[in-house]
């Protein structure tokens, strides 16, 4: 992945929005990796947790939307209590997963998955994920 980062980037309204509706300052951040060290779900992620931060603090929103670690976060704040500079990751993830949501984003379509697959899964899941666009 080539990375361009400019001043432009850094200014983005998309990192601001991100620290709105976090709450967090991502600047704080100088990228130890504690967070990532006691993530369960990092072997799972294509990104870990930091480069989360990393990309966010950088106006990268492309390749931050793009991930699929974001809806891969389990919520669990383990990267919370490791943070030495306190920053809450997970609502940083979660802030970056509602950016999406509100454009009618998800990782998963319903409508895309087969029958077959729709009848195995539990009915509370599927009305979970539809009613994140009723609000």
């Amino acid at each position: 992945m080539r990375i361009n980062i400019s001043r432009r980037n850094i200014n983005d309204p998309f990192v601001r929005k991100v620290e709105e509706l976090s709450g967090q300052n991502l600047m704080a951040c100088y990228q130890c990796g504690k967070c990532s060290a006691g993530c369960p779900a990092v072997s799972q992620m294509d990104i870990l947790p930091n480069q989360i931060i990393r990309l966010a603090q950088l106006g990268m929103k492309e390749e931050l939307l793009a991930s699929r670690a974001i809806w891969l976060c389990a919520s669990c704040m383990t990267c919370n209590t490791r943070c030495p500079k306190g920053i809450n990751i997970a609502e940083v993830i979660e802030a970056v997963r509602l950016i999406l949501l509100r454009k009618s984003k998800d990782h998963l379509e319903v409508k895309e998955l087969s029958e077959k697959v729709r009848e195995e899964v539990p009915p509370i899941a599927l009305i979970s994920s539809m009613r994140k666009f009723t609000s």
